[in-house]
């Protein structure tokens, strides 16, 4: 499946193996794992696992994780965008649709994360439908906090993710349009 959508400033597109060198710079940077459980890659090798593995799911689930790329430039900023979790019980869900982001440091502060995070729930809701779109951040991380608010998701609770041992926050937002086409009287 292939996927380019642009905003303003980005283009969003499926990942590709080629684009392992860029996330092995944004996954093995220690700041950008601040808070995802001080985890950074070590090795090229592991990047490649995971470029795979969001491919996978584009086969599998039908959507996955999109390369972030910035219009003017044309750099790999990091990636944005849906995923369907299916991996692990987070917070009571066994399956559940999540928007997320990861920039590089250099493009912190700029709104991309809403920007691209606003763009992912106008296609959840638009294109894929779905009834809600969930979000996670780590519990100290209020500039993912803020984008979170920012792209319209709501904060529900903070929970203990007993897998990582971390402190995380829950978000929700709702498609109000969810199913009004499939009730409709002919």
């Amino acid at each position: 499946m292939t996927y380019h959508i642009e905003t303003e400033r980005l283009i969003l597109r499926e990942m590709r193996i080629t684009d392992v060198d860029g996330m092995f710079e944004l996954d093995s940077n220690p700041i950008v794992h601040k808070y995802l459980g001080n985890k950074p890659v070590k090795t090229i090798e592991e990047s490649r696992i995971m470029v795979e593995d969001v491919i996978k799911q584009y086969e599998e689930r039908g959507i996955g994780r999109w390369v972030a790329i910035e219009k003017y430039t044309g750099d790999f900023i990091g990636w944005s965008g849906l995923r369907l979790n299916t991996e692990y019980n987070m917070n009571g869900f066994d399956a559940y649709y999540d928007v997320g982001y990861r920039l590089k440091p250099k493009y912190w502060g700029k709104g991309y994360a809403t920007e691209s995070g606003k763009a992912s729930i106008e296609y959840a809701f638009n294109v894929m439908n779905l009834p809600e779109v969930y979000g996670i951040t780590e519990v100290g991380n209020e500039a993912s906090h803020n984008a979170l608010l920012k792209i319209g998701l709501k904060y529900v609770e903070d929970f203990y993710f007993e897998k990582e041992q971390m402190n995380l926050r829950w978000y929700k937002i709702e498609n109000k349009r969810y199913g009004k086409a499939m009730f409709r009287m002919w």
